[in-house]
């Protein structure tokens, strides 16, 4: 039997964003564990940046990417052009070539992929390569209410033709575990939940610098309400747009912090000027992952209204910022964000009470406090960083037993 265990991870691309922060934490994480060895694959996150006629030149775009965590670690990132996010069959062909290639080169004793479209070329690849175990994590789902029939059925067709070549999947939430079974996807035996961590210690320690909101232009006295997302679709942005009016009429002190960017940006500063409330909305652009804190901090709430998330990392990382929460109760947002509790829960589109809970927070701020602290006990409860490394580094080792790969955990020093 082996004293080491080979593993590689596999993502689509490594924009900044939950799932590919997960996966970061995770391998950099895994990399300090004994008898593991650990690499990463992924597509490239850069994109073409010149005009026409221009020579071609190559940026990160509004998402950025994490690559960058892999500097000083050579060896550890592998970039596969290939993998692309958009079904696109000769590039998904060529990729799934590389990745078969690369598996057999490098005789990995566990692939572990990562989202929608690596998740099931990788899987197909690792089986080809004749991996000896798989596992995928579900940080979201790739079917639902939130796209026509004709592309659920074909991810649910792909989800189940790849579920066949797992081993075990990694939930980030029981809503995902609940789904992917209700679809026929996998069996209840091979799912487990881990929580996707982070570092708390920053969002523990986060304060309300009073110059950072000066400087972003909130008053002492504003009602700060962040949102934590990329501007692409699903996220929410138009139903808060269209609350706005209504809690700036209600709550003359409220304004809005949009932390993040994306391709939709110019598409919603051009809306809330529309609204004649350009000067209530503030848009942060892309920021690094160790910004997002230091903003939670000067902040007095959060929003989330996503119409697909496995268990959105803005919740928890608000919570440990000491902020409450409302939510859509959509995928895995109810199971950090309690009902009167850690925040409010809302039904996605019921703008109505949306607007109403968002202006009991802004009006009683010791409810809010409230929520907040209870909030941030439940994150350091559950979704501190090296549990979450922990947690995968066990079921590393009880797959790879039952495998016959490793001895068993008991016997590892």
């Amino acid at each position: 039997m082996n004293t080491e265990l080979r593993v590689i991870h596999v993502i689509t691309r490594l924009i900044i964003g939950g799932a590919q922060e997960n996966t970061v934490s995770s391998v950099l994480g895994l990399r300090l564990k004994p008898n593991l060895s650990v690499q990463l694959i992924s597509g490239d996150a850069s994109v073409p940046a010149s005009g026409p006629g221009q020579p071609a030149t190559l940026t990160h775009g509004s998402e950025g990417s994490l690559e960058s965590k892999f500097t000083n670690l050579p060896g550890v990132l592998s970039t596969i052009p290939e993998l692309v996010r958009p079904i696109h069959p000769w590039n998904d062909l060529r990729a799934l070539r590389r990745l078969t290639h690369l598996f057999r080169e490098r005789r990995p004793h566990l692939v572990h992929t990562h989202s929608g479209k690596a998740g099931v070329v990788g899987r197909f690849a690792a089986r080809r390569a004749r991996v000896p175990v798989i596992v995928h994590t579900i940080h979201g789902p790739s079917f639902g209410p939130f796209q026509g029939l004709a592309a659920n059925y074909l991810f649910r067709a792909a989800e189940r033709h790849a579920a066949r070549r797992t081993d075990h999947f990694i939930s980030v939430a029981d809503a995902m575990t609940e789904q992917y079974l209700a679809a026929g996807i996998g069996q209840p035996g091979q799912f487990t939940r881990i929580w996707s961590g982070f570092d708390l210690e920053p969002f523990l320690k986060a304060k309300s610098d009073p110059l950072l909101r000066a400087k972003l232009g909130f008053g002492p006295s504003d009602f700060v309400l962040a949102k934590l997302a990329r501007l692409a679709p699903l996220k929410g942005h138009c139903d808060l747009f269209a609350v706005a009016p209504r809690l700036v009429e209600r709550c003359p002190q409220i304004k809005f912090l949009l932390i993040g960017d994306g391709p939709l940006r110019a598409q919603f500063e051009k809306r809330v000027a529309s609204l004649g409330l350009k000067e209530r909305f503030i848009f942060t652009g892309l920021v690094e992952p160790e910004q997002v804190p230091s903003l939670l901090g000067i902040s007095d709430a959060l929003v989330h209204l996503s119409a697909r998330e496995g268990l959105p990392r803005a919740l928890p990382q608000a919570l440990a910022a000491g902020k409450p929460i409302v939510a859509y109760a959509a995928d895995g947002a109810p199971e950090v964000c309690l009902e009167q509790k850690t925040g409010f829960l809302v039904n996605p589109g019921d703008a109505p009470t949306l607007a109403a809970r968002l202006l009991t927070l802004a009006q009683d701020p010791g409810l809010a406090g409230a929520f907040g602290a209870a909030g941030r006990e439940l994150v350091r409860e559950r979704f501190g960083v090296q549990r979450m490394v922990d947690d995968i580094y066990a079921l590393y080792l009880k797959l790879a037993a039952r495998a016959g790969l490793l001895t068993p955990l008991n016997e590892i020093s």
